[in-house]
């Protein structure tokens, strides 16, 4: 009972042998609570101006930050073509986020292989310094991914099929996806493991698509139109690819053939145009930062220049073409019977 009893300063109350009693007029307490709860409204409301102030003076100064890039954005790069000038600026983000994950990559087998060799002289130690690196970089890679965004995982090539036939899947072309996206994808091939870039980069360069389109609307609106969205992470799907190997052709028929069924013939040239700006800004950084002497090819070979092959050969090569596009020939016909004898005996 005296846990449930208010403090003997509260109100003068005052505790006697069963019930206590109150020495003074509750009316009082009553004017004063009312002027203490009058003070501390009275607080809320200037608290609650300042706080109104604050933001339209923010909103103020963003505003005319957006009017200014509009006025800049109209006068500059909407005459030279608003659409061009952004998948410009999509292949340079794309190609800078290419080459610096390499960087990343490259780091973590350096310095595995910097471990490997500086424990040449104790071999349990170097074993587990060999094991213990990636399985350390795995660890971080799914346990980031889980935490920061879920909806990273996998290479994200099913989920953007389904997004460019019109289906909204929330939270998956976000700025927490990207982040996670990159570093659990840096992290992962860093440590070694038999898997790549290409399906990843898909949904990265969507992902910096769509936040791309989101700032030039914010003071330039014309990426609402959800068709010319879409038709923007198409061109997308196609800088994905290029980044990652420097292929613009096979960045742009990647997208044609994987990203949907029908795709629509404007999009081939900012499909090509931005697959060309991303794989030329990736080649010439590695030149830029002295990766490289001069622009080379991803995957070089050693043929003779001299002798490159004899002149019989080509009826080699061109029979292998004639069996390879009969083998797809008959792949294609087998997996459409077999899908036809599934649906005609399907219980």
């Amino acid at each position: 009972m005296n846990n449930l009893a208010p403090p003997p300063d509260q109100h003068a109350y005052q505790h006697t042998l069963m019930y206590g009693r109150y020495t003074k007029e509750l009316g009082a307490f009553a004017k004063e609570e009312a002027r203490k709860q009058h003070k501390l409204k009275k607080e809320d409301v200037d608290l609650e101006t300042d706080e109104l102030m604050r933001i339209k003076y923010q909103g103020r100064c963003r505003g005319r930050l957006f009017k200014a890039f509009g006025w800049l954005w109209r006068h500059t790069f909407a005459r030279l073509g608003e659409d061009w000038v952004f998948l410009a600026l999509l292949g340079l983000i794309m190609a800078v986020l290419s080459f610096f994950m390499d960087l990343g990559i490259s780091m973590c087998n350096k310095g595995r292989l910097w471990l490997y060799r500086d424990l040449a002289k104790n071999p349990v130690a170097q074993y587990f310094a060999w094991v213990a690196l990636p399985f350390c970089l795995i660890l971080f890679s799914a346990g980031f991914v889980h935490i920061v965004a879920p909806q990273s995982i996998g290479s994200g090539i099913p989920e953007m099929k389904t997004i460019l036939r019109g289906v909204a899947l929330k939270e998956y072309l976000t700025f927490r996806t990207l982040v996670a996206k990159v570093i659990g994808l840096t992290a992962t091939l860093g440590s070694g493991l038999p898997l790549g870039k290409e399906g990843p980069f898909v949904h990265i360069a969507s992902i910096s698509a769509t936040l791309l389109s989101k700032l030039v609307t914010s003071f330039q609106s014309i990426y609402e139109n959800e068709s010319r969205n879409t038709e923007m992470l198409a061109a997308a799907c196609a800088v994905g690819v290029a980044s990652c190997f420097g292929a613009p052709i096979g960045g742009v028929l990647f997208s044609i053939e994987v990203t949907t069924v029908y795709f629509a013939i404007r999009n081939y040239w900012r499909g090509f145009f931005t697959a060309v700006c991303g794989a030329t800004v990736f080649k010439l950084l590695a030149v830029w930062a002295h990766e490289e002497d001069t622009v080379k090819a991803y995957f070089q070979t050693n043929f003779t220049m001299e002798f490159p092959f004899d002149p019989q050969e080509l009826l080699v090569f061109a029979l292998m073409g004639v069996i390879c596009g009969l083998g797809g020939a008959l792949y294609v016909w087998s997996h459409r019977q077999y899908v036809l004898f599934m649906r005609r005996n399907k219980k």
